[in-house]
């Protein structure tokens, strides 16, 4: 059996206040594998987990507990100079290169790869005046078509948004409160409440 390109294992983040009675003011949790190249569409309200979520899968965040695995090789191991020849996390069209890490550079591994097998687009800035969207899904086909699995997160406030998503993502992450979900296909996807209630007006008439 082929190695996942993609392997969240067990994977939970927990943010904490105070010293002697630490009190947990917000948890992430996720579990899941991707076995193929693909565009995956993720969604959920301010707040939820998102970005934490793609900052754990690039290693510029530190996992409370759990593994991110890609093409096999767990990212919080490798040196954080080379964490983008693995995952690379563009945060409304910046690269974000801040990385952190347990234990100093000299004693982690190198990376396997020489460029990210895993692109995470984090609420790109799609303008719909000056042909810059189709340029954006071209890249994203692209990407798939060299093997590449690419997170495109969108927080929809406008009916084409949700045109690219179903048009454009072939699966669905959606985060909720630190509760990380999954979906086959959009139309599996907007049948969930929570997904309804978040989209509101935007939220597809039931066939």
């Amino acid at each position: 059996m082929s190695t996942p390109i993609l392997r969240v294992e067990n994977l939970s983040k927990q943010y904490t206040r105070g010293v002697l009675n630490k009190q947990v003011t917000f948890s992430l949790a996720a579990d899941f594998t991707i076995d193929q190249p693909g565009v995956v569409g993720v969604m959920g309200p301010n707040g939820s987990g998102k970005t934490t979520l793609f900052e754990l899968i690039t290693g510029s965040n530190l996992p409370t507990a759990g593994r991110v695995l890609i093409d096999g090789q767990d990212i919080h191991q490798v040196q954080t100079r080379q964490r983008d020849r693995m995952a690379i996390h563009y945060h409304q069209s910046y690269q974000v290169r801040s990385f952190q890490r347990s234990k100093p550079d000299f004693m982690l591994e190198g990376a396997n790869s020489l460029s990210p097998r895993v692109h995470l687009f984090d609420e790109p800035q799609f303008n719909t005046q000056d042909g810059y969207i189709g340029f954006m899904l071209e890249f994203f086909r692209k990407l798939r078509g060299e093997g590449k699995l690419v997170f495109l997160c969108l927080h929809p406030n406008e009916p084409y948004h949700i045109d690219i998503l179903r048009e454009s993502c072939e699966r669905f992450i959606f985060v909720q409160k630190g509760v990380v979900s999954q979906a086959p296909d959009f139309d599996t996807l907007v049948q969930d409440e929570r997904v309804r209630a978040y989209l509101g007006k935007l939220a597809p008439v039931p066939a």
